[in-house]
């Protein structure tokens, strides 16, 4: 007699493997069972011809319950029911895999959070996104298994339900559980002993050589610890204090005098390489040999790495003015006793800026992610060198962050990170304790449906979507958003506390070695769905009143509640998140689940203002500006202002100065660049049709959010959107004195 399989085939019945699964459930349970009555409960099952398996099992269970063996019949559901889970799963796994080699880029062949920065799909790829799912469930069980630890009193099965429900959305659950989100690194205990403190061979960099090359071996150690991106302010103070060493104080006077290099770690021994053949030294500029060093390391971090599923390390870089400079590293040490220096840490940073602008000519990197720190106070920027130098970078098609700050209390280490420091002093273990600092853990709001959640639940006679809510209704919906706000501070304290069981078992070497603190990391409350959900209530996303009380009554509402539940061990602050693929998903899961979404875009936004708006370079600007933003948003917001064309320098300058007028800390100009696919010329605006070669086969790059990639590597959602957005242009006429603009859009 034939049996039929749960695939819908037969084969001949065979009653050894149902006796095999029949003696693991005794095993099991502690039973070593006679040999008569294995084969009497096998002797009472009903075979006929073509029976299904789960019918014959469905017996197994009902006899083994008639033999009084229930804990027995416990044990066989239990191994059924895990079959049946390993099954599925390799039925998922399969279909994944197909889906997979059908898709056009890795992005849309991506189960879960699409990442434009993996730029090939091979098998490499489809290796870390295959268990993706996998991870999820394990991240989800443990920190549920930690809330009861916590919180006893909590249904922790409210953490999933949240998840599921789409109110909140956890960052890189898909990761190996206990990978930190982003951090900015204090580099001194890579100064002072190299990476073996985090299972790397190179002791401590000697010279300019040595350090080039170990740091890049030490971003990869590091970026394939965290989920995100790593910072490393310092970079160029490191820099140039090896560069001092090799050529003396002064270098950067005479950088155009030449020096003697033989592609061998320096110095090297001459004769002995005339000796065995080699030819006569080569002399090159000092300004060569650092061109050379930069590329070396710059080529070499935007290499994909296997440990992060064949994409780069995402690789943050600092620049300083003079005085946000001295604030920072006014008492810094290295290891030798040597300090910082600013003329020749200037003209260095000057000339990273210009070499990485130029290379883009020659290679359309992705990274590093640069920031220009700079401090204004009293109406003016502090060092007007630097405003007039990153001007005319700008005006040359340079594609950088600039971030605004009165003060050196914070930090921008990422695409739009904003940090409190907590200290800025120097010791002599970690060095500038003030470099350290990141984010452990994101966790973000979907705005839109929490507001229409409340509505639901407590307005169930308003008229709306469109109609807006009178701000009496705000202290009510701030305490309905302080209950969810509650759970969140529960589901991140849960995290951190399994974070710090993964330190005490001294599987975050990162952190034991003196690169970061645990407790100088925050734990993120992401916001994603603010213009969608102003728009469901009525509130157009402009400058107005309406819109700015309803951005401060968010914003301040967390602000709040952060605060109140800080701790030394738990800090929490608040970002608008980047949400690259998750603007997508949000979209998608409040739409399919009947909530009401702009039918005229295919995501939600990222910014305070409308990317596919209208409005003008200005508002844009201002909508990002202390009016709505205040210091409410600590955790950092980017204003991209998506430009047709590059400013001119004078242009880029009034912007500046007229975001530091309103407020806005960060932000940067955004112009589309092209790359021909024939003769690789690249030109950084955007073009149809190769100036060089003729050919219409262009591939075009812009900012996904954060960072500057090939749009044919996004997935299909974030392509659709980068087609509705609206790229100003600059056309002004300008009354310096006043800082007023008319401007033609």
């Amino acid at each position: 007699m034939n049996v039929v399989k749960r695939d819908g085939t037969s084969e001949a019945f065979n009653a050894s493997k149902i006796k095999i699964a029949i003696l693991k459930a005794f095993t099991a349970c502690g039973y070593t069972p006679q040999e008569d009555t294995v084969n009497d409960i096998l002797d009472s099952i009903e075979i006929w011809d073509e029976i299904a398996i789960e019918d014959i099992q469905d017996q197994i269970e009902e006899i083994l319950m008639d033999f009084d063996f229930p804990d027995v019949a416990k044990a066989y559901i239990l191994y059924r029911e895990n079959r049946a889970r390993v099954r599925e799963n390799v039925r998922e796994r399969e279909e994944f895999i197909k889906e997979f080699m059908r898709a056009s880029n890795a992005a849309e062949g991506s189960e879960v959070d699409d990442n434009s920065n993996v730029a090939n799909k091979n098998i490499a790829v489809l290796n870390n996104e295959l268990y993706k799912s996998n991870n999820i469930d394990l991240n989800r069980y443990r920190v549920k298994e930690k809330l009861q630890v916590l919180y006893p009193d909590f249904d922790s099965k409210q953490y999933e339900r949240d998840l599921k429900n789409h109110i909140l959305y956890k960052h890189d659950e898909n990761s190996t559980f206990g990978f930190p989100y982003c951090v900015a690194l204090s580099c001194y205990p890579f100064l002072q002993g190299g990476i073996k403190g985090i299972g790397g061979l190179s002791a401590s960099p000697k010279n300019l050589d040595s350090f080039c090359g170990m740091f890049v071996n030490m971003i990869f150690a590091v970026s394939s610890q965290f989920a995100g991106a790593v910072a490393t302010a310092s970079f160029l103070v490191m820099f140039d204090h090896f560069a001092r060493k090799e050529w003396g104080e002064d270098y950067w006077k005479h950088a155009n005098a030449g020096v003697q290099t033989y592609g061998y770690p320096y110095p090297t021994d001459v004769k002995e390489l005339l000796e065995n053949g080699y030819e006569e030294p080569q002399y090159r500029t000092i300004e060569k040999v650092i061109e050379q060093k930069f590329q070396q390391i710059v080529y070499s971090v935007n290499q994909p790495a296997a440990a992060r599923g064949f994409q780069s390390a995402f690789w943050n870089v600092s620049y300083f003015d003079k005085p946000y400079f001295e604030g920072m590293y006014g008492h810094f040490v290295f290891p030798d006793g040597d300090t910082p220096k600013w003329d020749s840490l200037n003209w260095l940073q000057k000339k990273f800026m210009k070499w990485f602008n130029a290379e883009r000519l020659r290679c359309m990197l992705t990274f590093p992610v640069e920031t220009v720190s700079l401090l204004y106070k009293d109406g003016k920027f502090e060092d007007q060198e630097w405003i007039d130098f990153i001007s005319e970078e700008y005006a040359e098609g340079h594609s950088f962050f600039t971030y605004i700050s009165d003060s050196v209390d914070s930090l921008s280490s990422c695409c739009r990170l904003k940090n409190k420091l907590q200290s800025n002093e120097f010791t002599f273990t970690n060095g500038l304790v003030g470099e350290q600092t990141g984010s452990k853990s994101v966790i973000t709001l979907n705005l839109n449906r929490i507001i229409q959640n409340y509505i639901r639940e407590y307005k169930d006679d308003c008229p709306i979507p469109g109609t807006q809510l009178s701000p009496s209704c705000y202290p009510e919906l701030g305490e309905y958003l302080k209950d969810i706000l509650e759970r969140v501070y529960k589901y991140h304290t849960a995290y951190n506390e399994l974070l710090w069981d993964l330190y005490n078992a001294h599987l975050l070497p990162v952190y034991e070695a003196g690169f970061i603190n645990l407790n100088n990391q925050y734990l993120t409350i992401g916001l994603n769905g603010l213009n969608e959900a102003a728009m469901f209530l009525g509130i157009e996303c402009s400058d107005n009143k309406e819109y700015k009380e309803f951005c401060n009554f968010i914003f301040g509402t967390i602000k709040e509640q952060n605060q109140l539940h800080n701790t030394k061990k738990t800090m929490f602050n608040t970002e608008l998140v980047p949400a690259e693929s998750l603007a997508v998903k949000n979209y998608n899961w409040d739409k399919a689940d009947g909530y009401w979404v702009p039918e005229d875009r295919n995501l939600y936004t990222s910014y305070v203002f409308l990317p596919e708006s209208n409005s003008s370079i200005l508002e844009k600007i201002k909508l990002h500006g202390s009016e709505y933003v205040g210091d409410w948003l600590d955790g950092g917001s980017a204003a991209h202002i998506n430009l047709s064309e590059h400013p001119t320098k004078n242009q880029a300058s009034l912007l500046l100065n007229y975001a530091a007028t309103v407020g806005c800390s960060y932000l940067t100009f955004n112009v589309p660049n092209s790359e021909c696919q024939d003769c690789g010329f690249i030109t950084k605006v955007p073009v149809s049709k190769c100036p060089m070669c003729g050919s219409t086969h262009i591939d075009l790059y812009d900012r996904i959010i954060g960072y500057l990639t090939k749009i044919r590597n996004w997935s299909a959602g974030r392509q659709e959107e980068q087609t509705h957005r609206v790229y100003n242009h600059l056309t002004y006429t300008v009354d310096e004195s006043k800082l007023g603009y008319t401007v033609n859009e």
